[in-house]
């Protein structure tokens, strides 16, 4: 007795066709094509979480930098000063401070000179 697979197969290609849903033209409409973009995007989707806490890390750092740098500090300096002073604070918390909190942020680079 042969195996038929129709129910199987529909069920292969609905799951690809509703994940590219919103795809421009043959994107979200022809199997194969839908396909080809669904795979292309989780490829994407799997670098770029990787990529979005080197992106971070990235603008914390430049945050930092400008914050400690109208305080007198180079940023490099800043982090070393932090470091001998044995304050633990992430580059997250920092940046944050630098933005919201400059007097605190002033304060912090005031123990990382001393």
């Amino acid at each position: 007795m042969r195996v038929k697979r129709g129910v199987a197969g529909h069920r292969r290609h609905k799951k690809f066709l509703k994940m590219a849903k919103g795809y421009i033209g043959a994107g979200s409409r022809l199997y194969r094509t839908a396909r080809e973009r669904v795979e292309r995007a989780l490829c994407f989707a799997f670098r770029d979480r990787k990529q979005k806490k080197r992106d971070f890390r990235r603008l914390w750092i430049v945050r930092i930098n400008a914050a400690a740098r109208i305080n007198g500090l180079s940023y490099s300096k800043f982090i070393g000063g932090l470091t001998k002073a044995g304050i633990a604070v992430n580059r997250k918390m920092l940046a944050d401070l630098a933005v919201r909190e400059p007097a605190v942020f002033a304060q912090i680079a005031q123990a990382a000179k001393g």
